[in-house]
């Protein structure tokens, strides 16, 4: 794939300000945080993030951890839900991996402060799409991201050895004879930063915004990726973006997640005419797995030529379901819905990405020196469609493993971080332009909604590589001094490596679905797809 060979820094660095740290983590979502408490104390720990702390996927994930917790589930179970919603391409080992720490790692969670729903004295647990046990812990009802992140960061903050700095947004990755050894960064009102470090853990989440329609904060947008990809990263499966069956669709609002655990509790998707259509489309109903659902709600869309379909509550006990959702219930009281009578209007939307940096089972990418945990990787757990919190439980997982690997590294090196040569190639013909940011933003995201979505196929899939290559030509050569300029840059080198990844893969698998090659062919395609290199 040919593009323009970018370099973001471009600078005198030797005029600019340094800083050096044993282990930087950059990302503040429960990956990044978990990282940070797992590293030993002797050891200086620096953790940034673009926006305020608490802002990251992470804080906004409503349903809940899974977890094998019940005496009627088993290791097994849980293996076996992830392999099968995986659809062939998850790694069993580190399936296994995973879910046999999951346990330990919500205890963690319990020891470091976080209050997870009781019922009777035990840990309330609840069932989403995909599952075959209840074994998802949940707090606040609907809101489990806001309660774990408060413990995490309040507990990151007590800790001596770790400065958690926000509004710090990561421009490039530092290299030094094929190694990584910290980012440039840029910060408000002080300019670049280099951040020199030993060891770096990516923990920059998803992409979501790259999409029109998502659950996603607007600080996902791929930063952490691009970044990686730049600096030679090997990234894959990018085809892979998850979509959620259930956002809320009202015009004028935020598309508000509306939780896979409201399903769980039993609400049922009915179309306008009220006709409840999941039991047609597979026998789990409303528990198949997203990508079942959202393609039947896709459907149903396009048959009834309505553009949302409805959860609906009504027949659910009104006490539980204010109980369970009280923070769904609030959001749309804002539209004048009630939740436990009236029918949620709600559509799909872009909601986690499968595919992105290369991990082994260690969280090792394929740099050294640049460790990597959470939805910014591929690590084999989720396959080709994640099964429904399991997302949460990687993080933790990966963000503990590599926080043992960067450990164990970092106290191998001597090197003087102080005495690495700045130099830093410049492109000479970066255009200074004036370029309408928000306008092109808006526009990649309605492309990439109509032509990248749920159902795809090649002719529309060769318009939107012809669109993203020609803007690509003309805004990776710019020189940006904002954020929302560099977060177009990598917004459009993310979109890029999806559109090939998903051009390549002639088939439909997971959450991947070709109109033109609407079956799975494990003879050719049961294998990942790596993104080209950088040209």
């Amino acid at each position: 794939m040919s593009s323009p060979n970018r370099y973001l820094v471009s600078f005198d660095a030797r005029r600019s300000i340094h800083q050096f740290t044993d282990v930087l983590i950059i990302g503040a979502g429960i990956a990044g945080i978990r990282a940070a408490l797992e590293l030993p104390v002797d050891l200086e720990v620096l953790v940034i993030t673009k926006d305020a702390i608490r802002e990251s996927n992470s804080t906004y994930a409503q349903g809940g951890i899974a977890g094998v917790l019940s005496p009627e589930d088993n290791f097994a179970n849980h293996i076996d839900d992830t392999l099968i919603a995986g659809a062939g391409l998850c790694n069993r080992e580190v399936v296994e991996m995973v879910i046999r720490e999951a346990p330990q790692q919500i205890s963690d969670l319990v020891r470091f402060g976080t209050e997870f729903d009781l019922e009777n004295g035990e840990l309330a647990l609840t069932r989403e799409g995909g599952h075959s046990h209840r074994r998802i812990v949940h707090a606040l009802g609907d809101a489990t991201g806001h309660e774990v992140m408060r413990a995490l960061i309040a507990k990151a903050k007590a800790s001596p050895n770790v400065t958690l700095r926000d509004e710090t947004f990561i421009l490039d990755f530092l290299t030094h004879e094929g190694t990584c050894r910290g980012a440039v960064v840029w910060r408000p009102g002080v300019g670049r930063v280099l951040i020199w470090a030993k060891q770096v853990i990516l923990a920059a989440g998803g992409c979501g915004m790259v999409y029109r329609e998502t659950t996603n904060p607007p600080v996902a947008t791929g930063d952490g990726m691009a970044a990686a990809y730049r600096a030679g990263v090997q990234l894959r499966d990018m085809e892979f973006m998850q979509f959620h069956p259930t956002i809320l669709y009202v015009a004028g609002s935020a598309r508000s997640l509306i939780s896979e655990a409201v399903r769980g509790e039993g609400a049922y998707l009915r179309d306008v005419h009220g006709v409840r259509f999941m039991p047609a489309e597979d026998p789990r109903a409303e528990l198949a797995p997203r990508d079942i659902v959202s393609r039947a709600i896709f459907r149903c869309m396009e048959r009834t030529q309505h553009p949302n379909v409805y959860l609906d509550l009504s027949h659910i006990d009104p006490a539980k379901v204010r109980e369970r959702f009280p923070g769904i219930g609030r959001v749309c009281r804002g539209f004048g819905l009630d939740i436990t009578k009236d029918r949620i209007p709600v559509r799909p939307g872009a909601h986690y990405m499968i595919g992105g940096v290369t991990v082994d089972m260690q969280g090792r990418t394929t740099l050294p020196g640049l460790w990597a945990a959470g939805e910014v990787t591929s690590s084999g757990l989720h396959g080709a469609n994640r099964l429904a919190s399991n997302s949460l439980i990687e993080g933790l997982v990966y963000g503990t493993l590599c926080a043992q690997g960067a450990a164990e590294a970092a106290r191998k090196i001597t090197d003087d971080l102080h005495a690495l040569p700045l130099r830093f190639q410049v492109d000479p013909d970066a255009s200074t332009e004036t370029l309408d940011v928000a306008d092109l933003t808006n526009s990649l995201r309605s492309l990439m909604v109509r032509k990248m979505g749920i159902v795809r196929d090649h002719a529309r899939l060769m318009e939107a590589r012809h669109d993203v290559e020609f803007w690509c030509r003309y805004v990776l050569i710019r020189e940006f001094n904002d954020r929302p300029g560099w977060e177009l840059q990598n917004l459009l080198t993310v979109a890029r490596l999806m559109i090939e990844s998903a051009l390549r893969r002639e088939e439909s698998r997971g959450t991947h679905f070709r109109a033109d090659f609407p079956d799975s062919d494990d003879q050719h395609w049961l294998r990942h797809i790596p993104s080209p290199a950088m040209s």
